[in-house]
This record gives structure tokens, sequence and C-alpha cells, in this order.
């Protein structure tokens, strides 16, 4: 076999590969002669038919099927004689076939790029700390009471908190605007769904009351119409409903899962759920900072076909996540509108492969099955999940890709300068900004 490189430009390569006639000839005259004795022809016997004729019959095609075999075969024995990394599969061009003559065909593809790897006492990492105290469970215990509250109808006058039943329009220069309308709207004061001020003015009106907002939309508001114009709201409130908490019993605890045991039973759930939780919450934050700073001291070429992957995947999140379960075409979503973001995983992906590569890394598998007896935790039944995850390779193969990740973050940890810093637990569990 004749391997030579036609082309190196960036991450591009251009294999031209010959392959022997008599190698592919003579596989050809193999397949077609087994086939003799198989092959039912019209006016000659089953097994006794002439190779000759079977060639006239089905001599393209099981040439055609031992050409695709042999450009897979001697291509990926090309790039082991080069000493290539491939990405994906190649573009196979300008192939030449001809009964007799060498088999020749251009391969292009990209390569992995190759990365030094910053010094990883550079990175530097803050490290949140936090417990969950008795007021922290207080808090979450009001959130959970909050979201079953229910309300009613009240002759009093409006307070935060307390739920409104409103017709309004908004006009800007005394014209209607798209949106800015309603009736009998159900609005909770101090809930933040409406622009700054609207529900601070609806504090103290009483069912029948008409009033006039003026306000202005904020300067950094969704509609390019509206940014920072000033605006009025005639409202008219149908009613006020006051909001009723639900009692602490028996049967608000079991809305979350808590069939006995009482109060007492309740808050050890409440509290383990919440660290639980804090613990995410940290592996999470520590790990996307650590891989910021592997970002940004590791600057690569990332093969376009990496990216596109990236692009793809973020597509079918993004569908997942918005879609409603509908079937969308995702090239309706432009890839500029992902493009920055999938550079970035993809040049992690090529970064983190390298450190486990160099630092020679596998899967723990004592800390795979802590990952997957914690997920099993939050199910009813946690053996059968923890079953049902060693049963399917392919699910378990992506507890070993997190677990990989959570063994390069404690590498870089070791060598890293860490700052612990103490946070309370609200601020610990909300998410750090993306980084894109």
């Amino acid at each position: 076999m004749q391997v030579s490189i036609e082309s190196s430009t960036g991450l591009e390569r251009q294999l031209k590969i010959g392959v022997p006639a008599d190698k592919i000839d003579q596989e050809v005259t193999d397949r077609l002669q087994k086939a003799t004795k198989t092959v039912s022809i019209k006016g000659f016997r089953k097994g006794k038919v002439p190779l000759r004729v079977v060639k006239q019959h089905y001599g393209k095609g099981v040439r055609q099927e031992v050409i695709g075999e042999i450009v897979n075969s001697s291509f990926y024995e090309a790039i082991q004689k080069e000493e290539l990394r491939p990405v994906g599969q190649p573009r196979i061009d300008d192939i030449k076939d001809a009964e007799g003559q060498d088999l020749e065909y251009l391969a292009i593809f990209e390569v992995y790029p190759e990365v030094k790897l910053a010094d990883l006492s550079k990175v530097k990492v803050t490290r949140p700390v936090a417990d969950v105290n008795a007021e922290d469970v207080e808090k979450m215990i009001g959130v959970l009471r909050d979201q079953q509250a229910t309300f009613t109808v009240t002759e009093k006058a409006a307070d935060d908190g307390d739920q409104v039943n409103i017709d309004f329009v908004g006009t800007h220069k005394k014209e209607e605007f798209a949106g800015g309308s309603a009736e009998a709207q159900d609005l909770v004061l101090g809930s933040n769904s409406m622009i700054p001020g609207f529900e601070d003015g609806l504090v103290g009106v009483s069912a029948g009351d008409e009033t006039v907002l003026k306000l202005k939309f904020p300067k950094d508001y969704h509609s390019e119409e509206l940014k920072g114009k000033a605006v009025q709201f005639a409202v008219k409130v149908n009613s006020v409903s006051a909001k009723q908490m639900p009692e602490m019993d028996d049967e608000f605890f079991k809305l979350y899962g808590v069939d006995a045991g009482g109060e007492e039973k309740f808050r050890e759930d409440i509290e383990a759920n919440m660290e639980r939780e804090l613990r995410n919450a940290i592996r999470t934050k520590v790990k996307n900072r650590v891989m910021d700073q592997l970002f940004s001291l590791n600057k690569v070429d990332v093969p376009a076909a990496l990216i596109n992957n990236e692009v793809t995947q973020l597509k079918q999140q993004m569908v997942q996540q918005f879609g409603g379960g509908q079937q969308i075409d995702l090239s309706m979503l432009p890839d500029e509108m992902f493009k920055e973001k999938a550079e970035r995983r993809a040049a992690l992906g090529v970064i983190v492969s390298e450190v486990v590569k160099v630092e020679e890394l596998t899967p723990d598998e004592e800390k795979v099955r802590a990952r997957v007896d914690e997920i099993a935790s939050t199910y009813e039944q946690p053996h059968e999940v923890v079953d049902y995850y060693y049963s399917k390779p392919e699910l378990l193969s992506s507890v070993e890709a997190v677990v990989l990740e959570d063994q390069v973050t404690e590498l870089v940890l070791s060598k890293a300068k860490v700052k612990d810093e103490t946070q309370p637990y609200d601020e610990v569990v909300k998410p750090d900004p993306e980084a894109v």
C-alpha cells in the first residue's frame, strides 16, 4: 500500500492512498467464486453457475462492496502508519478504480491538535464553603408552603403577597402597544412578574378601584420598541385575594413524599435534600471554575468537526428544553447562535482529553458506583435504578465520563492555588453566570 501526504493545512490532512490491483481483484474473484455455489440464475443448476456468468450478473456490485471495505481498512492502516489521530470519518474523494489497475483515492480529514498543557500550578480557584443550618431549613419550608398557598377573595386593600385580578391597557404616547393589555389577569404582588413599579403601584388598591400607573420600561428590556420608553397603564381592579398558607400537617407533608413520621421526618427529608443540593452545587461550581481556568490557560485550535458536533448537541438540548415535545427541524436554528459556546465546549473537550492522556486517568470504579448510588437515592426503589444503570452500557458510560471529569477537577485542584470562601447556603446553590 502506498501512502503520501498531499496537503497539510492547519488541522486538515489529505492523504493519497494506493492499494495494489491484485489485492482487490483477488478478493473480488474469491467472493464471486463462492457465489457460484449458492446463487440461482435461470438456465443453470444451483451450484453449477460458471464464474463468468456470476461475474456478469454480480461482478459490479461485489466489486463496489470490496472497494468500500478496502477503502475503510486501508485508511485506518494509513493513519496508523503516519501516526495521525483523525477527528470523525474522512471525506473520500478522487476515487480511481478500474479492474486490473491499482485503486487510488484521496482521504480528507481533520486531526486532533497537539496540546501543550499549561502549568496547573497557575490555576487559581475559589472554592465555596457552606453548611445547611436551621435558618436555611426554615426558609426552605417557607418556600414550599408558599408554593402550596391558596388565595381567598377579600374586601381588604391589597398588600404585598396578595393576588389581584385586573384588567389593564398600556399606552405609549396615547397609543396602545403590543402585549400591553390584558383582561381578568391574576397577579401576585411582589412576584416581580411585571416591569418595575407596576406591582408596587397596586399595593393598597381594593376591588373596584381604577388607577393609572406612570412607568418606564427598563433600558435592557427585550423589546427594542419599548426599551427605556415612558408608558402608562390604566388598571381596573376586579378583585383582591389574600394568601392562605397551608398548615404544617400530614396532608401537607404527603405532598412532599412523607407518608409517616410527621413534621420531624418532613424536616429530616428537607434537610437531607438541601445537603445533597449543596454538595452538588459546590461540586458543579468548583468543576466549572476549574474548567474556566483550563480554557483560559490553554489555547488550542479546535477541529471544525468537533465544533459542529457541539452545535448539534446544543440545538438538541434547546429543543428538549423549550420545544414542548414538538418535532423541530434542527436546521431551522442558526448555527451562529450556538457557535461561541460550541467552540468553548469543544476546546475544553480537547484539553480535558489531553489531561486524561498525560496523567493516564481512568474512571474510578468506586466513584462511579457512588455517583450511581447518589442518582438512585432520589428514587423510591434505589436498587432497581442501580441495576438499570449497570445493565445499560450507554448510561454507565455517561456516568463514567462525568466521574472522569471530576477526577480531572480533583487533579487540577491538587496542584492549583485554592482559596476557600465561606458563604451562605442561598449564595452557594445559586449557579455562577455562564462563561459563554
